[in-house]
């Protein structure tokens, strides 16, 4: 136990956690441990065959319900922490931002499961909003589920007085099968608060520090015509009631120069390098925005972003204070910078992919030997009573494949003109990243995905 209290006092967490006021209440208790193990560990999903009412992570017993659907597959890419792996190309992304923004907290360690309260309540999350659906998000039960973006710790951080901090971690959706998605990916968010009312003096000061931003070379509004950009005042995308407009439009600006500093970093090589501001919508901010980039001739969407709804400052006790933040998902920007082609890639242990990259630096990836593709189609009909969702057949199908599967998209849909029933065909395509894979067992695993689709789903194959 003292070696487990020497870590947490020399580690960056020992202020965040006093601050927070759990040290002085755990750090003296018999339950320190659990509390250390359950929040700042991995997490491993244990041998469950034993009981079928409880899931079993890390030495926690989660019950299960009705909404229990993570499974062993997804609970098992806790332990990886790619962003944590000096060399990997999520890491290095990742240490090039938090050298970008040196002066910010960073913080790497929150355990991904989370209640269903710090995910979406304490976010504003409407209770109908799509994102708590069972088919996109992961839950563990009703009541807690593995996050679906960093901003589920917002609050917890904003809690403890933290002013400005970065938090990157794994988060976890349920999503399509292509190269560019996968159901964990990483992501990283900013925060910085302001004094309301001195927003503008102290946004001046810090611009003035960083360095006046060349707006005429890089900002383009909506309509593709050059834009100062330092008003954010707009009735689609309103400034919140509560918030002065000198001080939101000040919280605003100093975004996104932020930001516009940031990707001036990342994209270093791009000899005319353009950014546009596209109004948005996200629960817990306003206005927001999404934030592009004009890269190698093509729009790249980096991230989202918006002044902090002053609800969540107030629930952390910061009535007087104003702050913006941003989320940016490190997969789409690394496959970009690194040239990775297939989002499979950033989980293979392969030393042909792994042995590519170096700490701290940007290189292009060269591909390895491709193994050849395996098609196989599957079609079934949905009765009008039941609730198909893709999403749920991608899941099932990654299930039994694993990440053999690289594509599974709908090629043909029909509805019977007598019974009313919909006839869908999906084409899934195998290919292994590091081996070459027969016949033989691609053939097993469609037969294991065809039986459990007819099982699971409630179809009736064709």
């Amino acid at each position: 136990m003292t070696c487990r209290i020497r870590i947490l006092r020399e580690g960056g967490y020992f202020n965040l956690f006093k601050k927070i006021g759990y040290y002085n209440n755990f750090i003296k208790s018999h339950d320190f441990i659990n509390f250390n193990r359950k929040y700042f560990t991995t997490g491993n999903l244990e041998n469950n065959d034993s009981k079928d009412d409880t899931i079993r992570i890390d030495g926690d017993s989660y019950p299960v319900d009705d909404f229990t659907n993570v499974t062993s597959s997804i609970l098992s890419k806790i332990k990886r922490k790619l962003h944590l792996r000096p060399s990997h190309p999520i890491s290095i992304l990742r240490n090039l931002i938090e050298t970008q923004l040196n002066d910010f907290r960073h913080i790497h360690a929150f355990n991904p499961i989370v209640s269903t309260r710090q995910n979406f309540d304490d976010l504003g999350f409407p209770i109908d909003h799509v994102g708590r659906n069972k088919t996109d998000s992961y839950y563990i039960n009703r009541s807690v589920m593995l996050r679906t973006h960093t901003s589920a710790h917002q609050l917890q951080i904003l809690s403890a007085g933290e002013n400005k901090f970065l938090v990157s971690a794994d988060v976890y959706r349920r999503d399509e099968i292509d190269s560019s998605h996968y159901p964990v990916f990483h992501q990283m968010e900013g925060v910085q608060v302001f004094d309301i009312a001195e927003a503008k003096e102290q946004v001046s000061r810090e611009i003035t520090k960083m360095g006046q931003f060349n707006y005429s070379s890089v900002l383009i509004s909506n309509e593709d015509e050059k834009d100062s950009d330092t008003s954010i005042d707009n009735r689609k995308n309103p400034i919140q009631a509560c918030h002065p407009i000198e001080a939101a439009n000040s919280v605003g600006l100093h975004l996104k120069h932020t930001l516009n500093e940031l990707v001036k970093r990342l994209f270093k090589d791009e000899k005319e390098l353009k950014v546009r501001w596209i109004d948005a919508y996200f629960p817990f901010t306003s206005p927001s925005w999404e934030m592009e980039v004009l890269y190698q001739g093509k729009w790249l969407e980096i991230c989202g972003c918006g002044v902090i709804l002053q609800d969540i400052m107030n629930k952390a006790e910061r009535p007087n204070e104003i702050g913006w933040a941003f989320g940016l998902g490190l997969e789409r920007i690394a496959m970009v910078l690194f040239d990775i082609p297939d989002i499979r890639l950033f989980w293979s242990k392969d030393p042909r992919f792994l042995d590519q990259f170096t700490f701290n630096e940007i290189k292009k990836f060269k591909p390895f030997s491709k193994y050849p593709a395996s098609a196989r189609d599957i079609s079934f009909w949905v009765d009008n009573n039941t609730d198909f969702h893709e999403n749920n057949f991608c899941e099932l199908v990654r299930s039994v494949a694993g990440d053999l599967v690289e594509d599974a998209k709908m090629i043909d849909e029909f509805i019977h003109p007598v019974s009313k029933r919909r006839s869908l065909c999906y084409r899934i395509i195998y290919r292994s990243m590091d081996r070459n894979v027969t016949n033989e067992e691609i053939n097993q695993i469609q037969l294991n995905v065809q039986k459990e689709v007819q099982t699971q789903l409630g179809v009736t194959l064709r």
